[in-house]
């Protein structure tokens, strides 16, 4: 029998096939549940397709058998509001019916239904259109993982692990549309290793690209779960810090910039001493509507050049007014 993966959300690991049965005639109810549990399926049943809509909004199936017929909502209605509700996967979904003719099929596939049986429902077919349905909604969980993946990968730094420029560029103007549209507050850390090129020179630059994964991760384990964290380029680094003001991002980037000049990189039998120059902007209060990238980004930036002219390992905060 083929399986499939964490059969629902936060069962890592788990290979059932869980179907969802519905039918209003409790005694074959009763009789196809039995049939599909000596066939090795987890059965769930429901009475009408109000119930089952349910069932399936709150829980996990991969595959859904529905008569047609049935007080409340039909088997066709339930298909056609499967299909428009949002559920864990696809729902590979059988319709039961004692019409036959072409129409009533085709309104039936166009709602929704994958596959559709005539009743009395002989049980080597129903068995066989459920292998049927396994093997589809095994492919389109294949391909959700691969598409996921994929996506995951266009947004991420694959030397760091942090999120990529492309993605904060992205997503930052959001943050501060979002910011603006609902009266938060937002902030950005923009911080830069001192004397990388220094470190790149002298050790290498595999020892350079270790440095910049330890630092990432520092700043990591100091921001909330909340705060989300981008590589800008090279040895530069953002953090957006939603719901947060100015002052409160400043005491942050102090936090963090002290955290990390008292860490050491272990190198062999050494350390390194690594500190990082940081620049802050924010705004006070409430994000004005129509407030822009460029300017809040332009601000972090030179707050990094100034703090590296002031001596470096210093945070310098330009609030936006």
């Amino acid at each position: 029998m083929s399986t499939i993966t964490s059969a629902a959300p936060g069962q890592a690991g788990t290979t059932h096939w869980r179907i969802l049965l519905v039918d209003d005639e409790p005694t074959q109810r009763l009789i196809l549940a039995r049939l599909l549990k000596r066939a090795g399926y987890e059965v769930e049943t429901a009475g009408n397709g109000r119930e089952a809509l349910a069932k399936l909004q709150s829980g996990y199936y991969q595959l859904l058998i529905t008569d047609w017929e049935m007080p409340e909502m039909d088997g066709v209605a339930l298909c056609r509001e499967l299909r428009r509700s949002q559920v864990e996967g696809y729902v590979y979904t059988i319709l039961l019916t004692a019409r036959d003719s072409t129409e009533h099929v085709v309104a039936g596939l166009r709602a929704g239904a994958d596959d559709y049986l005539t009743k009395p429902v002989v049980e080597a077919e129903l068995i066989a259109r459920l292998s049927t349905g396994k093997r589809i909604v095994t492919l389109e969980r294949s391909l959700r993982t691969a598409n996921e993946e994929n996506r995951r990968l266009s947004i991420t730094d694959p030397l760091t692990g942090a999120f990529n420029r492309r993605h904060l560029m992205e997503q930052l103007p959001h943050e501060i549309e979002r910011a603006g549209r609902y009266g938060r507050a937002l902030s950005v850390i923009m911080c830069d290793v001192d004397h990388f090129k220094q470190i790149n020179d002298t050790h290498g630059h595999q020892v350079g690209d270790d440095v910049l994964r330890w630092f990432r991760e520092g700043l990591q384990r100091g921001v909330r779960s909340s705060d989300w964290l981008a590589r800008y380029g090279g040895e530069e680094f953002v953090i957006v810090l939603p719901e947060t003001s100015v002052a409160n991002a400043a005491t942050l980037a102090n936090q963090l910039r002290e955290r990390l000049a008292a860490s050491e990189f272990v190198l062999g039998a050494a350390a390194l001493r690594v500190t990082a120059s940081f620049g802050v902007s924010g705004w006070p209060g409430a994000v004005p509507r129509d407030s822009k990238l460029d300017a809040l980004i332009s601000r972090c930036d030179a707050g990094v050049y100034a703090s590296k002219a002031a001596g470096r390992n210093r945070v310098t905060v330009d609030a936006m007014g």
